[in-house]
């Protein structure tokens, strides 16, 4: 069974920086494109970031030079810097397999909620 457990979130004012952690646990994940996501109160969930197996991180237009996803293997984790933080990056993040297959496979994480206020 996979488990994923996000941390690392909390409040912050507008500007300032939060790094994010997925612990993943059951698998490895080495060998699968991961993603973080969020979901804003009333909104859909959204891709934000991914990170493959081998290959090039891709991000969303809305974070692209402001958020960096790496991961490391050995520790089985993926991680999300997040800098330059706007009111609207407010969300409970979450990380997944890109793959949907997957992610209906493993289901979501508890998520860390990221708060951006003054």
């Amino acid at each position: 069974q996979v488990q994923l457990v996000e941390s690392g979130g909390g409040l912050v004012q507008p500007g300032g920086s939060l790094r994010l952690s997925c612990a993943a646990s059951g698998t490895a994940i080495s060998i699968y494109d991961m993603g973080w996501y969020r979901q804003a109160p009333g909104k859909q969930r959204e891709l934000v970031a991914v990170i493959p197996s081998v290959g090039t991180t891709s991000y969303a237009d809305f974070v692209k030079g402001r958020f960096a996803i790496s991961r490391d293997n050995a520790k089985n984790t993926v991680y999300l810097q997040m800098s330059s933080l706007k009111p609207e990056d407010t969300a409970v993040y979450y990380c997944n397999s890109q793959s949907s297959r997957l992610i209906v496979r493993w289901g979501w994480g508890q998520g860390t909620q990221v708060t951006v206020s003054s």
